[in-house]
């Protein structure tokens, strides 16, 4: 007797038994909640981990030191860390908003708080015991001075087009 094997063919669970109605109906609730609550917004300060804002960040190298710009509008000087450890610089904070309206006949506040944390792998040609940081206008700059024999070492490479 002969048996046969039957596969089952996997779907995703249809929680409204393929009826299009609700299906489409749920996909506009969830856009709705998105415009209403501003989507981009909400997903930052929901504790789905650990690092939902992180700021952009630019880094430049020169001759003499690798510089580190990193965009942190909203921000306040005293919630932000620059610590240097094991090979690491670290710029961490914390991202505070309050917005608040008083208007005629209602009283409306909202406010959201986030932690942010970046770790930036350092060469070995960076002083670690000269590093600085300056914060103005939101913008934070990190400069590592890069060690006088980097800076010895350092040569031009001619290109050639043959």
């Amino acid at each position: 007797m002969a048996t046969s094997l039957r596969l089952r063919e996997e779907r995703p669970l249809d929680f409204w038994g393929g009826n299009r109605f609700f299906s489409h109906m749920g996909t506009g609730i969830d856009s709705l909640f998105d415009d209403f609550f501003g989507g981009s917004l909400l997903r930052q300060i929901l504790p789905e981990g650990r690092d939902m804002y992180s700021p952009s960040i630019d880094i430049k190298e020169t001759k003499d030191a690798v510089k580190i710009a990193a965009e942190m509008p909203g921000i306040d000087e005293k919630d932000i860390d620059v610590s240097v450890h094991d090979g690491l610089l670290t710029i961490s904070g914390e991202k505070k908003v309050l917005k608040e309206e008083n208007e005629l006949g209602y009283h409306h506040i909202e406010r959201s708080y986030g932690c942010f944390s970046r770790d930036i792998p350092l060469p070995d040609t960076v002083e670690t015991d000269n590093i600085g940081a300056n914060f103005k206008n939101g913008v934070l700059t990190v400069t590592l001075p890069k060690t006088q024999k980097a800076i010895e070492q350092s040569r031009k490479i001619p290109v050639s087009s043959a």
